[in-house]
């Protein structure tokens, strides 16, 4: 059967995009961002995943303020990036997983799970960025399973339905007859808010703690409401829903391989981890 290997949660922000189109890498402001990766990388290399589930929040590439699912998954045999106004270069087009994103389809919605099911879909700057993070020639050695929940338009999902959306694609990828090595990335956060009374607002006690308990207390964060988080974590810090959910993924017991936090990014707090699951 296929078996999760592990999962790398990580920040997408739309200016890593300029720093790697300039070549930015080295420069102080940016190498302790860019040097979080290499162990992450050193271990991809190593554990060669096939497949890839990327759980990330679309900001008004695909979806948009009059059509917004709370969840929503690829079936895609290809998935494009466009431009999206800020100045990145779009990047190569990724290879899908049709029969694996139907069974997950199929497994999620018997699991009482509603998805909005995608056929076409282009994925922006939250998911192309953390795969150019991970593989700098974007060569993409991968097949792609894009997992899109909704952190943009009121209501969003709690981070307890988020948890156990990560648990059921854990259920759905454990149920596949195939052998794959499934990667689960999960992207957005930490705190930050770029707007309003409190722009510029980070968290960095709450960050950490967020952050220790995705080894030592998963379900810690599914206490706070969406409300609360957004008082924790700024108005965009409640992308930690995917963080969550690829939390969930990973079953109950991780240990953690890799992690590394910075600030700022772009008036973000950026944090990285490398999860492995324990049996």
């Amino acid at each position: 059967m296929a078996r999760i290997i592990g999962g790398i949660t990580t920040s997408h922000v739309p200016a890593i995009g300029g720093a790697i189109a300039k070549g930015k890498q080295d420069d102080p402001y940016w190498k302790p961002f860019f040097d979080g990766f290499v162990p992450v990388r050193q271990w991809l290399a190593e554990a060669r995943p096939d497949v890839v589930v990327v759980v990330y929040n679309d900001h008004g590439l695909n979806f948009f303020l009059d059509k917004m699912p709370t969840f929503a998954v690829g079936a895609a045999p290809e998935y494009r990036n466009a431009d999206e106004g800020w100045g990145i270069p779009t990047v190569p087009p990724f290879q899908g997983d049709p029969a694996l994103s139907w069974h997950l389809i199929e497994s999620l919605v018997a699991e009482d799970f509603d998805l909005t099911t995608c056929q076409e879909m282009a994925v922006d700057h939250a998911f192309t960025l953390p795969m150019a993070l991970l593989w700098p020639d974007q060569q993409w050695p991968v097949r792609t399973v894009p997992v899109c929940i909704n952190t943009v338009q009121a209501p969003l999902p709690s981070a307890a339905r988020c948890y156990k959306l990560g648990e059921a694609i854990g259920r759905a990828v454990a149920s596949w007859p195939g052998d794959e090595r499934v990667l689960i990335l999960g992207t957005g956060g930490l705190s930050h808010q770029l707007d309003g009374e409190r722009a510029g607002f980070i968290n960095k006690a709450f960050d950490l703690q967020f952050m220790d308990s995705m080894v030592n207390n998963p379900t810690w964060a599914t206490q706070f409401s969406t409300h609360q988080l957004v008082e924790h974590t700024g108005t965009q810090g409640v992308e930690l829903l995917m963080w969550l959910a690829t939390r969930g993924a990973l079953g109950p017991r991780v240990q953690a391989l890799h992690s590394n936090y910075h600030i700022p990014i772009s008036n973000t707090a950026s944090g990285l981890m490398l999860l492995e699951p324990m049996v």
